[in-house]
């Protein structure tokens, strides 16, 4: 399948398995935990990301839950550092899962997203009546494809972490030096937060949501979990950054949180350093309407 119409190089892609078990949410020891500050000083105690999250999927709001920064689905990790490193840059968003072990062994799922400061784990949709049958530690398979995917007529946009299918779905525009891509949203570049600075293969960058008037005004405040947007003057080809005229492309992963400098995290799939990289306005891009899904 030559993805969107778009030449690129995927009949050179290996196909590759990588594996996580199902990981436990966490808390951080002393000085302060369990409690975390929100924006305004508030110490607040809610579900962070992590775990079997059973009434959160993608396609659902990304605002207004009484939580922090959750993962919609399954979230897998490896407990070994070097290996969750390979489950977490070589997974990409579209790839498909299945989990091997547990009452729910044989079901399939789809990769939408990466996640956690510090790329510590991968996101996971897993149908909501599986996700009743599985528990922490189960094993998920996703068979990995994407890492190394080119468009070979535009050389100078990087592909993160992208499956040949989903860029096949993407609404695209096509033109000399420049292809577009539908998103349903622009983040100005003063509302990229945390992830700034660290590694852009794997982890996310998160829309910063104090400001609720702002986020209201630009209508980001309604985002659903599996959005495609774009981030503008925002460099992400080897670590993220802030680059005028620079633009990255991704999908909301993850939910909104009360953290100064946090919100709904978007796994980057694409970027440039320039104009060769372009969006415009397609509501409904969401990676719902853009896999097969099963809820």
């Amino acid at each position: 399948m030559k993805p969107g119409g778009l030449a690129t190089n995927h009949t050179d892609l290996v196909a590759v398995s990588v594996a996580g078990t199902v990981a436990h949410p966490r808390f951080p020891g002393l000085p302060s935990e369990p409690y975390r500050l929100a924006s305004d000083g508030t110490p607040y105690l809610l579900p962070t990301y992590g775990g079997i999250v059973y009434n959160v999927s993608v396609g659902d709001r990304a605002f207004g839950w009484a939580a922090d920064c959750i993962h919609p689905g399954v979230s897998i990790h490896q407990a070994d550092d070097d290996k969750n490193r390979g489950l977490n840059v070589f997974a990409c968003v579209g790839n498909p899962a299945r989990v091997m072990t547990g009452s729910a062994a044989g079901t399939t799922g789809v990769v939408t997203g990466k996640s956690g400061r510090f790329s510590e784990q991968v996101i996971v949709h897993i149908p909501t009546a599986a996700r009743s049958l599985m528990a922490v530690g189960d094993q998920v398979l996703i068979r990995a494809e994407g890492t190394g995917l080119r468009l070979t007529r535009h050389p100078e946009v990087t592909l993160k972490g992208i499956s040949p299918g989903l860029l096949a779905a993407l609404p695209v525009q096509e033109e000399e030096g420049r292809v577009s891509f539908g998103v349903t949203a622009r983040v100005p570049a003063h509302l990229v937060g945390a992830g700034l600075g660290l590694t852009s293969e794997g982890g996310s960058l998160h829309i910063q949501s104090t400001d609720r008037a702002l986020m209201a005004e630009l209508g980001l405040d309604q985002l659903r979990l599996g959005d495609i947007v774009a981030m503008e003057d925002t460099d992400s080809r080897h670590n993220h950054g802030y680059l005028r005229g620079a633009r990255a492309i991704g999908v909301v992963a993850s939910t909104d949180g009360p953290r100064a400098g946090y919100g709904p995290g978007v796994a980057v799939l694409m970027t440039a350093p320039g104009g060769q990289l372009g969006s415009f306005d397609a509501p409904g891009t969401n990676l719902v309407r853009l896999l097969d899904w099963e809820a």
